[in-house]
């Protein structure tokens, strides 16, 4: 099983109020040097007890990358789910591994069985625990021991998956482009014609909209008749989310899209100057917004854009999938390997988040929380 990452607890560290075996009490500029020590820790543990209220960036997360050229893996990881054992399952081009946060082992399915293709597309983990995995020849499901394979979908193109609010796991098929559900074990598929040659991306919203990307634009499928918003030129969508005011977010290859008002509009992140290339979108459990680019990650929080790429030690350039455990480590795949990112015990604010100098003299704690 994976290694427990849950978020550490700070300990309390004792006051050593003698030195040698002298008092301070017995020295006023000891005295002085401790009473000043001691207003300090207690400043900076009101700092630890406030850090729930800070907003982290992406470089004060601890960051550990595997990387493909150093023997982690064979080939570019597409996918990243988590079954309730805790172990993580990484989908790849050379078919499915599960990792224990320390080596990742090739999964082979029961003898005399096999996967409908080795490229592993897409992963998802339902809430009975089964495990959906979508290939490039197929759609495949493992759970208690037993893989299934659904015949419907044979030598077919499977990208995105979802499961509902209902409980129902939705996907979509390419060429020609097609939405099918999966209820009861049987599936129904239904669009042929609508969307075009593929199916991009699947979201269903806090209101309980279901929204499907295709060839032929965007789509809000159900609740009610379906309901269509072309969109111009080469635009396709490739991820789809919420933003922090409710507008559902498009990932393109001309940048990041919004629908207000029933139509596509531009949407600007704060600090961030010039085109790139979303791909994908995770909206993590502390209310930041993750988004992979062929340009890097890109992290969006309280108003702020932090953007980490190969400079800062990210394993590539493109982002291929992002993915949040059930301890809220975040999980970034790319061209070349694999990044954990995790919250420290204590953060570091420093000149990087936003301060004239790194060089900090004294620490105060106000009524409200800040500091």
């Amino acid at each position: 099983m994976l290694p427990r990452m849950s978020k550490l607890h700070t300990r309390q560290l004792p006051l050593v109020w003698s030195v040698s075996g002298h008092s301070p009490l017995a020295c006023p500029e000891r005295r002085r040097r401790a009473t000043r020590h001691f207003l300090l820790v207690l400043a900076c543990a009101a700092l630890l007890c406030a850090r729930s209220a800070l907003a982290l960036d992406v470089s004060q997360y601890a960051h550990t990358a595997w990387k493909v050229r150093d023997g982690f893996i064979r080939g570019m990881i597409w996918a990243i789910a988590q079954t309730p054992d805790g172990y993580l399952w990484v989908g790849t081009e050379f078919g499915l591994l599960r990792f224990d946060g320390v080596k990742a082992v090739p999964w082979h399915p029961p003898a005399g069985e096999q996967l409908p293709g080795e490229l592993i597309r897409n992963l998802l983990v339902s809430r009975d625990g089964t495990l959906w995995i979508a290939t490039l020849k197929g759609l495949a499901s493992w759970k208690d021991g037993k893989l299934t394979n659904y015949r419907e979908t044979a030598g077919q193109v499977v990208l995105p998956l979802l499961q509902d609010r209902a409980g129902t796991v939705w996907f979509g098929l390419e060429a020609p482009g097609r939405l099918c559900a999966i209820q009861g074990g049987k599936v129904q598929c239904s669009g042929a014609g609508s969307f075009g040659d593929s199916v991009g991306a699947l979201y269903e919203d806090s209101k309980g909209n279901l929204w499907v990307s295709s060839a032929t634009g965007l789509w809000r499928w159900k609740p009610g008749p379906p309901e269509q918003y072309p969109m111009s030129g080469d635009l396709f969508a490739d991820a789809l989310i919420e933003s922090n005011g409710g507008a559902l977010l498009l990932a393109t290859v001309k940048g990041l899209k919004q629908l207000a008002g029933g139509k596509m509009q531009s949407y600007a992140l704060p600090s961030v100057t010039g085109q790139f290339r979303p791909a994908h979108f995770l909206r993590s459990s502390d209310g930041s917004l993750w988004i992979g680019a062929q340009q890097g990650l890109l992290h969006l929080h309280q108003g702020r854009t932090d953007i980490f790429g190969t400079a800062d030690g990210l394993s590539g350039d493109v982002v291929n999938s992002i993915f949040e455990d059930r301890e809220g480590n975040v999980w970034v795949s790319t061209n070349d390997g694999l990044d954990r990112f995790r919250e420290y015990a204590v953060s570091t604010i420093s000149r990087n988040q936003g301060l004239s100098t790194s060089d900090a003299y004294s620490v105060e704690a106000t009524a409200d929380g800040t500091i």
